[in-house]
């Protein structure tokens, strides 16, 4: 399976939820600042670290460099801009972009760490799992905040009755 086909439809989907959940604090956007600890990122900037890793993923893999965010703000409106420049970016993407993609060799920083990976190993042990744990944690900070979401706002696949959590 081509990389492209692997990664690409699933950062657009994530990405659209990243949009949904974003969309559920527009009437209380002082979540946006909560974190979980007071070491950690707040909502907001767990919410934009997460849209940008989909490109921080998806370009190297095609040879690409990253494309730069503009500095749209941190609010419901600006995250909601860095979302559609990302989708925007993945869509100028094509599957022959990634052909050498699972091959290619891909030097990056991971925190302090400078590592070097192949794009199957960027992709699917660094980049994907690092892009899920920034949008978990920003589901995680408007779950604890009191914003009414659960499983199915995540993953946008689930169904559960009405006020049903776990």
């Amino acid at each position: 399976m081509n990389l492209y086909d692997a990664i690409i439809p699933v950062l657009g989907h994530y990405l659209d939820r990243t949009d949904a959940l974003v969309g559920k604090v527009v009437h209380r956007p002082e979540v946006l600042d909560a974190r979980l600890a007071p070491d950690m990122f707040t909502a907001a900037e767990q919410f934009a670290t997460a849209t940008g890793f989909a490109l921080r993923i998806a370009y190297p893999l095609a040879g690409r460099d990253v494309p730069e965010f503009e500095d749209v703000g941190m609010d419901v409106e600006g995250l909601r801009a860095r979302i559609a420049f990302a989708r925007a970016a993945l869509a100028e993407l094509s599957p022959d972009d990634f052909e050498n993609g699972q091959t290619r060799t891909i030097n990056h920083r991971a925190g302090f760490a400078e590592l070097e990976q192949d794009g199957a190993d960027y992709a699917l042990r660094f980049g994907l799992p690092n892009f899920l744990f920034h949008l978990t944690m920003g589901f995680a900070i408007l779950r604890q905040s009191g914003i009414e979401i659960g499983k199915a706002d995540f993953d946008g696949l689930h169904d559960y009755p009405q006020g049903f959590r776990f």
